[in-house]
């Protein structure tokens, strides 16, 4: 090949990639926080294999703070993307701007959380949240009969998400599912009669407030008697229970740690776990769920239909959202070596 014959193969290799480059499409990603590890590994996986399919990406966090989440996504909207991924902090706040999305085209995934009271979600991917509950509260038994086998009732307090995110009244119906025949049949005393999650749900998944609540019920309730178990939704909570628990010489001396739940399997919680603290927590694998959303992406943006599993499950108030709906795994000391690190979700080192 002479100089000329080079030149002219590299300039259209060239071309060829400017022009790819420049009809790359671009899906913009909408985060909550920060704040969580999990979020921070859902982004991540999802800018990683929306690359490998040749999409561009537009990753934004919002700090938990709505306004900040709206002009985010206005600006993703303004801007031109050509389909919105969007873990809402407030399911509630994204009417106006999923309409704007609608009008420019742009497909909508809720990722995670339904995103309620719009007719403009397309799709939703997210875990079996009713199931994540239910595992929840068998785990809450389990480890309440392992533990506590000769006590009758077990003193238990329960804890709920953030009223304003959707999962976690599915998380909290979940395990009632499996707690309130217990509470019936008088195995389960909820020593501050605290329930229902107007009461119990914990404003932006916060482990401070979940610690002082905490804080709360153990002066108020367990001055003369001991806490067995703990309903807790997610493991940012678990910590500050914990914390609110040995605080008051829980885990020391004689007296048992009670069961503690979570959910997210993040690594502080894996490691309460192997040091005998928290009892269990639910791994949800972020990898698949981003390679779910990947697919229904890669599906609308190529004008097919994306893979779903559900259709009668996720009403947002306005319409049942189509949804792909992946399994949890409940997690604890006997099975999470074999959970997340043989999954590769996390490496020994990191855990240990």
């Amino acid at each position: 090949m002479n100089i000329l014959t080079k030149s002219l193969a590299l300039a259209a290799a060239v071309s060829t990639i400017g022009l790819s480059a420049a009809f790359a499409q671009t899906v913009g990603i909408a985060m909550p926080t920060k704040s969580s590890a999990r979020w921070i590994s859902d982004g991540e996986s999802m800018v990683q294999q929306f690359e490998e399919a040749g999409y561009e990406t537009d990753l934004q966090y919002a700090e938990d703070d709505i306004p900040n989440q709206l002009a985010q996504i206005e600006n993703m909207i303004t801007k031109g993307v050509d389909a919105l991924v969007i873990a809402a902090i407030d399911g509630t706040t994204l009417t106006n701007a999923l309409a704007n999305a609608a009008a420019a085209g742009i497909p909508v995934i809720a990722y995670d959380r339904l995103i309620r009271d719009s007719a403009d979600v397309d799709y939703y991917a997210t875990f079996d949240n009713f199931k994540v509950g239910v595992q929840q509260a068998n785990t809450l038994v389990q480890g309440l009969e392992e533990r506590f086998p000769d006590v009758e009732p077990w003193n238990v307090e329960l804890f709920g998400g953030s009223p304003d995110d959707n999962n976690a009244y599915f998380f909290y119906d979940g395990a009632m599912s499996v707690l309130q025949p217990l509470i019936d049949e008088g195995k389960i005393n909820i020593v501050s009669g605290q329930m229902g999650m107007d009461t119990v749900g914990t404003l932006r998944w916060d482990g401070a407030v979940a610690q002082a609540r905490m804080d709360n019920l153990l002066s108020a309730h367990y001055t003369d008697k001991d806490v067995h178990g703990v309903l807790s939704p997610y493991d940012g909570l678990s910590i500050g229970i914990l914390s609110s628990l040995k605080g008051v010489g829980y885990g020391s001396g004689d007296q048992e740690m009670p069961i503690v739940t979570g959910q997210d399997a993040e690594i502080q919680s894996i490691k309460s776990i192997i040091a005998g603290e928290q009892y269990s927590t639910i791994f949800k694998d972020t990898r698949e769920l981003a390679r779910v959303t990947v697919g229904m992406v890669d599906a609308v943006l190529k004008g097919g239909e994306p893979e779903i599993n559900d259709t009668s499950t996720y009403d947002n108030g306005v319409k049942v959202v189509p949804s792909y709906l992946l399994e949890p795994v409940a997690v604890d000391g006997s099975n999470w070596e074999e959970i997340v690190v043989g999954s590769g979700y996390y490496t020994m080192d990191e855990v240990k």
